[in-house]
């Protein structure tokens, strides 16, 4: 449920941004991938214990809109590729989304002329949510269906720095970093942290 809801919302800002394209100075669309760091119990006594959520590859889709003052707004998600094993027992699958206020100067006078309008820095906070998908391997039937998922939904709040770089016409390559307050996560830890890079296009440069 939470996850048809964000992505109706990501399409909403994708017809907005279109929309309202003859004012913003740039409208971006990218795709990456990544990976997840985040700390594990290794003080606990009990031999089940919560495992970190780290590790896998992550790919993730984003999108967005930058007006002239270099403010505006974003929109992600990003999942995990291939099933995780739960303390070596329970498949499962994460999604992260997130929607945010955005802030992307460039570096006027940090690096030689030509270069400084090729890169701009990007920062944004927003909140989201993260869904994890359980499998259940044997499946849990009643009397009309089976049901073979359980889902954990919790609240996040989000922070993320990139740096962006201009490779060729409207192309551009995005080094990022992403951190993840998530509220009563069902790992071991509530800080996770994304690290990786996207690829995306502009539309509408002024």
């Amino acid at each position: 449920m939470y996850l048809r809801k964000f992505a109706w919302l990501m399409s909403v800002c994708a017809l907005v941004s279109l929309a309202g394209s003859a004012r913003a100075q740039q409208f971006d669309f990218a795709v990456g991938g990544g990976t997840l760091f985040s700390t594990k119990n290794s003080t606990a006594s009990r031999a089940y214990v919560s495992p970190p959520e780290k590790g896998g590859l992550y790919p993730n889709l984003s999108i967005d809109r930058i007006y002239k003052n270099r403010f505006g707004y974003s929109a992600e998600i990003a999942f995990r590729y291939k099933e995780g094993s739960y303390n070596g027992y329970q498949p499962y699958r994460p999604f992260l989304y997130d929607v945010n206020a955005l802030y992307a100067p460039r570096l006027k006078g940090v690096f030689p002329t030509g270069l400084d309008k090729r890169i701009s820095v990007v920062t944004m906070a927003g909140v989201g949510g993260q869904s994890v998908i359980f499998y259940n391997q044997f499946g849990n039937c009643g009397f009309s269906a089976c049901n073979t998922h359980l889902n954990s939904n919790q609240f996040l709040v989000h922070a993320g720095f990139g740096i962006r770089y201009s490779l060729w016409r409207n192309f551009f390559i995005r080094p990022e970093a992403n951190y993840y307050r998530i509220f009563n996560n069902t790992f071991h830890s509530d800080n996770v942290v994304r690290l990786g890079a996207s690829v995306g296009y502009t539309f509408h440069t002024d």
